[in-house]
């Protein structure tokens, strides 16, 4: 996670430490060393990459990067774009997680629930193959057309599987996840994450904060954190908030995180924008590049 980049650039195991302090826990060890078990651990996988968000952030207003106009996050990242935007405190937001992380972990046991990838299938038909389950399981993720994360009990999310493929979908694959997030069987952690939110210092983002639950921008501090503890159980609208985004007259977005994930889907939703994935040496040094040939 971040090898190269770290390599080159002190402010990425910096961020790390930071973030390891604010946990207790040796993140980039964890990180660079393993053991996977432990990296897999939701309670450490999104700190982790909370950290790398940021270190991947601060290494690009370090290099002279561009402010962005909008900012926005894909489930845990949401907390990555309110820290660059200023609503939340990194070590705070570090807390959080881990704590949104532990309370997602132990709202499901382990096994009984699951979730499963979409691919070529309308919207729709994702939500009509889902309804005629007689169990939990739901759309989780609208990460682009055709492509639709579900989530809910194992039994649920393998009948939906079967339901998606009768209707015409043409692959419908079991992730290998920790648990089935994005849908109403995390509302036990949602409801016990309430007084966690409910303390935390949240501010109105100084940068405009794109958020999952409706595509929409939080006009008060108090919308920003309403919507943080309703994603827990609610699903993704990515591709909705791509769309508001490129409404809004965004045309270059910037991934800033571990991997690239969402420079592809970004395309998908819209094929006049232009992604970015900036967690590689390769690629944050094209970005860069890029950004100066068009005057930032």
């Amino acid at each position: 996670m971040l090898a190269d980049l770290a390599e080159r650039h002190p402010t990425v195991r910096q961020t790390f430490e930071e973030a390891a302090a604010a946990i207790s826990r040796p993140l980039w060890e964890i990180v660079s060393q393993g053991p996977e078990a432990e990296l897999v651990r939701t309670e450490i996988t999104q700190p982790a990459i909370l950290a790398a968000s940021i270190a991947v952030w601060r290494l690009w207003k370090e290099q002279g990067g561009p402010e962005p106009v909008l900012l926005a996050g894909h489930s845990l990242g949401e907390y990555s774009a309110l820290v660059a935007a200023d609503a939340l405190g990194f070590a705070e937001a570090v807390r959080l997680v881990h704590r949104r992380g532990q309370l997602m972990q132990a709202a499901v046991p382990q096994g009984e629930g699951a979730m499963a990838a979409i691919l070529g299938l309308e919207d729709a038909g994702v939500e009509a193959a889902c309804a005629e389950i007689d169990d939990v399981v739901s759309a989780a993720n609208y990460n682009a057309p055709g492509q639709v994360v579900i989530a809910g009990t194992a039994a649920g999310v393998a009948r939906a599987i079967d339901a998606c493929k009768a209707r015409g979908a043409k692959r419908a694959t079991a992730l290998p996840v920790s648990g089935p997030f994005h849908c109403a069987l995390m509302r036990p952690a949602q409801d016990a994450f309430a007084a966690d939110l409910a303390a935390a210092d949240i501010r109105l983002p100084r940068i405009p904060v794109v958020q999952n639950v409706d595509a929409a921008i939080a006009d008060s501090a108090n919308g920003v954190r309403e919507r943080l503890l309703a994603q827990i159980s609610s699903p993704v609208l990515w591709t909705r908030c791509v769309q508001t985004m490129v409404a809004m007259g965004a045309t270059r977005l910037a991934e800033c995180g571990p991997g690239r994930v969402l420079s592809p889907l970004i395309k998908r939703i819209d094929g006049a924008a232009e992604g970015f994935a900036l967690g590689s040496a390769d690629g944050f040094d094209a970005a860069l590049a890029a950004e100066a040939g068009k005057g930032g």
